[in-house]
């Protein structure tokens, strides 16, 4: 059986194409697992938890390209490792990869490692991006979600010890967290 997995980094983006890749390349689509909206550094995804649960001895795991499973070479051979340990063969863009090939496993070495610096790259543009944001004073974090005149009022509100964390933060409508974070900063302040 073909089992097929797909990737996009960002919710805006589209799996049409990959989901069209899988399905030419065999793949019925109610075999289609997906996660949309993360990134491929991180391991923990659920659809490819899913696609790799699906996969039995003798399966394929099929994907568009390596970097829509890994965009780590850690990552990509662990992956792979764990699939020819249960007898499933990984399908990369139509092409069967083979552990025991050295060739095979120095091209999906390579490919694992042009994933890993397209990935570093975006990374590096981003930082670059932002830092040049911030010196032109457009980047400035996210909105806190009390003003200054409200986060005074719930520290002395606390202070007064008229009401828990758990009745501010219903109060200013807040999470606890941002109740803990406000009088933390007012300690802070103070020293």
């Amino acid at each position: 059986m073909l089992i097929g997995y797909a990737r996009v980094s960002t919710v805006a983006q589209d799996l049409t194409a990959q989901r069209e890749a899988l399905v030419a390349l065999g793949v019925e689509p109610r075999n289609v697992h997906v996660d949309h909206g993360l990134t491929g550094t991180n391991r923990a995804r659920p659809g490819l938890r899913e696609a790799l649960a699906a996969c039995r001895e003798g399966d394929t795991l099929v994907v568009a390209k390596l970097d829509r499973l890994a965009r780590s070479l850690p990552d990509a051979r662990d992956i792979a490792d764990e699939l020819a340990s249960k007898g499933v063969r990984l399908s990369l863009g139509g092409s069967v990869y083979d552990p025991t090939d050295p060739v095979g496993r120095l091209l999906f070495n390579v490919l694992g490692m042009v994933a890993e610096f397209e990935a570093d790259l975006i990374r590096a543009r981003t930082r670059e991006g932002m830092a040049v944001a911030r010196a032109k004073g457009r980047l400035r974090g996210k909105k806190p979600k009390l003003s200054p005149t409200q986060e005074a009022h719930l520290v002395s509100l606390h202070r007064a010890g008229s009401h828990t964390s758990g009745e501010l933060a219903e109060l200013f409508g807040v999470a606890r967290s941002t109740v803990y974070r406000a009088i933390e900063r007012a300690t802070t302040r103070e020293r």
